[in-house]
């Protein structure tokens, strides 16, 4: 009986007909002779699911299963022109594709919830140092690399908006180009502050919640009396307000003029937290416990560095640094995809040790050779019974 072994389970989630298309309209096969899009896309999801330390690793590992790689449309890898393609191959296919996931994700796992869904925007850098990192150089800020800005719907675990830039790319600049969604809340640090872009979302119907720099000038309005029960504890104070000004820093472009809602909130050891939203019905406990759940960005950023491979590259050039980091985007959505698919509560991470741990296993046949071995078993012992009786 065939069956799709761990790794063909995975790839089963790729729309190969529109990946197809995305090759052609975009000529993604202009440097290939033999090795396409595809064993490209194959062999760099192999070396992120299998956590391959290097080329020569991935080109090992994949050729000793050469049975397998016909169902996966594929064929042997060779390490030169792996390396090449990386070098040489327009990463926007790969970019393209994470756009194709993202969006089959949604419709499978946002479902009909879109009016209740959060999200988080944060980035994180990706760091990159020594001898073919020059190219970054001149964008660098503190460390040269790349800079990855992600918004993350939080309750299912997914990336919607995914943006590569220079490290020095302001974190708002990268804000500013995404789509505003009605009825969705957006929560983010005191890093993206624009009130500008505050009013944008204010005025497409969407809720935001973030942190009020210090240096903020805004005039009281009227303060809430605070509530008394439990959730609350923690919650020190809880304002209407106003900017003092017309503009900040002098740009008209970052005019606010509405009502917004401040609340503090105590930490041990630490200086209050003030927010700022422009929720100004919900309870400030909600509005704190929406911050907080900011922490799930960057749990996401911590899983995709440490179980991808998204730290160490296997090329210098940005070209191929750019493929690694989407190539890690697209496995990262496969395996979320397969998890939804096959309907396991089981966590991501263990759904990856799965993988992970022997990627050409065909379960089904295996499972299916294991109930024949115990119901053989469960008649051997029948009749070794019948003959004691």
């Amino acid at each position: 009986m065939f069956s799709l072994s761990r790794i063909g389970e995975v790839f089963q989630q790729l729309p190969r007909g529109a990946f197809d298309k995305l090759v052609e309209e975009l000529d993604a096969q202009r440097y290939a002779k033999r090795f396409g899009a595809w064993d490209h896309l194959v062999a760099m999801l192999y070396a992120h699911l299998g956590n391959m330390a290097s080329l020569r690793e991935v080109e090992a590992g994949f050729n000793q299963h050469k049975n397998h790689h016909h169902h996966l449309g594929t064929g042997p890898i060779r390490r030169t022109t792996l390396a090449d393609a990386n070098a040489r191959r327009d990463p926007k296919i790969f970019a393209e594709l994470v756009k194709l996931l993202m969006a089959q994700a949604g419709r499978g796992l946002l479902g009909r919830k879109r009016q209740e869904m959060l999200y988080l925007l944060d980035s994180t850098s990706v760091p990159l140092r020594g001898r073919g990192s020059e190219w970054t150089l001149a964008t660098a800020t503190r460390t040269p690399g790349l800079k990855m800005h992600v918004l993350f719907a939080s309750r299912q675990e997914m990336p919607v908006y995914v943006d590569i830039s220079a490290a020095n790319v302001n974190d708002v600049e990268a804000a500013r180009k995404l789509p505003i969604e009605r009825g969705a809340t957006y929560v983010f640090d005191k890093g993206y502050c624009d009130y500008g872009w505050w009013s944008r979302i204010e005025a497409q119907g969407a809720r935001f919640v973030t942190r009020l720099k210090k240096n903020a000038a805004v005039k009281l309005v009227r303060k809430r009396e605070l509530a008394h029960h439990q959730d609350a504890s923690n919650i020190l104070g809880d304002e209407d307000v106003k900017f003092a000004y017309r503009s900040n820093r002098g740009q008209h472009r970052n005019l606010y003029d509405g009502v917004l809602r401040t609340v503090t909130i105590h930490r041990e050891h630490e200086q209050p937290l003030v927010l700022v939203t422009n929720d100004l019905t919900a309870d400030a406990s909600e509005i704190a416990l929406l911050y907080k759940e900011r922490w799930q960005i960057e749990l996401f950023f911590k899983w995709i560095k440490q179980r991808l491979k998204i730290k160490k590259f296997f090329g210098e050039s940005e070209n191929a640094v750019r493929t690694q980091l989407l190539t890690g985007l697209i496995a990262y959505l496969l395996v979320l995809l397969t998890k939804a698919a096959n309907g396991c509560t089981k966590t991501l991470k263990a759904v990856l040790d799965e993988i992970r741990a022997n990627p050409f296993q065909r379960r089904a046949t295996e499972e299916s050779l294991w109930r024949k071995r115990r119901r053989e078993q469960a008649q051997q012992a029948t009749a070794q019974g019948a003959l004691f009786t």
